[in-house]
């Protein structure tokens, strides 16, 4: 059987070395992509916020406090998606089998190039990507996809690693356990109760055990700790829904004000899916409380859900179904997924589903 050879490129702060690269007043300063406002995320931070322990996913507000000379500088999505097609030309010339996980990173499955060593491939794309945006990458070649997308985080900024598989056991074993996909903060505090801190811990649990505490990714644990992973370098990226969310400057509780926001939601999900040409069945509430409690409701419908007068009477349905009187609302978000024929009933199906929300304004 062929050893695969995987890549997967990581692009080093990426929001943030664009906006550097486009205004040279930034550079060499902390700054972080997002929008400046109460209730705003910092997107992206530069290594030199990051010193101060600024990150992606934190508030604007803690990101100034932990950094007082921190420059915050408004997202520019449609330059970020340029510059992301030049760089994903560069991978096409060397194969077919890219699979982009977002806008600053994917995996290349370069196994059927003979004349040259995946390590020298991911060199090139690596010098190809600075002379051609001025931009820095950092890379992981293995044989897999979970030890190349490791091995792209161990040097940033502008690394390259090899995960060699004679040598993959011993990586595994001394890789921290939250290094691990699929290991979020919960995961990882579970782990360390269980006494699994890194990859060794990991590999002495039976398969038994690890799905008896963790279910289906029990499995995925089981065989990360050994080595085995045969996910294939996906090139026809289906997509499997369309949404958008919104986090308020301040939290709402009065009907009129939750209604209109709902308007709002619904306006930019219709413009996302004009955009997108998705057809789903299945329409989909977020509502996260000012407590941080979070909750979906979804409904399934026997039509296409493309429209205004399509959507809105739905998600106000869905909205009857939650209690924001006496629990202010933090974020609202609307999602369509479920790309599939029509159902022959005409009854909603009522169901909790989890999907992936993407905030607005969007200018991709």
């Amino acid at each position: 059987m062929t050893t695969r050879k995987i890549i997967h490129i990581d692009m080093d702060q990426f929001f943030a070395a664009v906006e550097q690269r486009d205004q040279p007043e930034l550079r060499g300063k902390p700054i972080a992509v997002g929008w400046d406002a109460s209730r705003g995320v910092v997107s992206t931070a530069s290594y030199e916020a990051r010193r101060y322990g600024v990150h992606s996913a934190q508030s604007i507000q803690m990101a100034k406090r932990l950094c007082p000379d921190l420059i915050i500088v408004e997202p520019h999505f449609h330059r970020y998606k340029e510059v992301s097609n030049q760089i994903r030309d560069i991978f096409h010339d060397y194969t077919d089998l890219v699979e982009p996980l977002s806008l600053d990173e994917a995996f290349l499955d370069v196994t059927r190039i003979k004349d040259m060593l995946a390590t020298d491939i991911a060199k090139e794309i690596k010098q190809r990507i600075v002379d051609t945006t001025q931009l820095t990458a950092s890379a992981g070649v293995s044989y897999c996809k979970f030890l190349a997308k490791v091995a792209s985080d161990w040097h940033k900024p502008d690394g390259l690693t090899v995960v060699h598989p004679d040598r993959a056991l011993d990586f595994i074993a001394k890789l921290k356990v939250e290094k691990i996909w699929g290991v979020g903060q919960k995961t990882a505090e579970k782990m360390h109760r269980m006494g699994i801190f890194t990859g060794s811990d990991l590999y002495q649990h039976s398969l038994t055990h690890l799905t008896q505490e963790f279910g289906k990714m029990g499995q995925v644990f089981y065989n990360f700790a050994r080595g085995v992973d045969t996910r294939p370098v996906v090139a026809e990226w289906e997509r499997k829904s369309v949404s958008c969310e919104r986090t308020f400057e301040d939290d709402i509780s009065q009907s009129a004000a939750v209604i209109i926001e709902l308007y709002h939601a619904v306006t930019e999900l219709v413009r996302r899916i004009e955009k997108s040409g998705f057809l789903g069945y299945t329409l989909t509430l977020k509502v996260k409380f000012h407590d941080f409690q979070q909750i979906t409701r979804s409904m399934t419908v026997n039509k296409v859900l493309t429209t205004k007068d399509d959507i809105l009477p739905l998600a106000k349905q869905l909205l009857s179904e939650v209690d924001y009187t006496t629990h202010p609302i933090r974020l609202l978000g609307l999602g369509v997924s479920n790309h599939k024929e029509a159902t022959t009933t005409a009854t909603p199906q009522w169901r909790e589903m989890e999907l992936h929300f993407l905030p607005w304004p969007d200018e991709q």
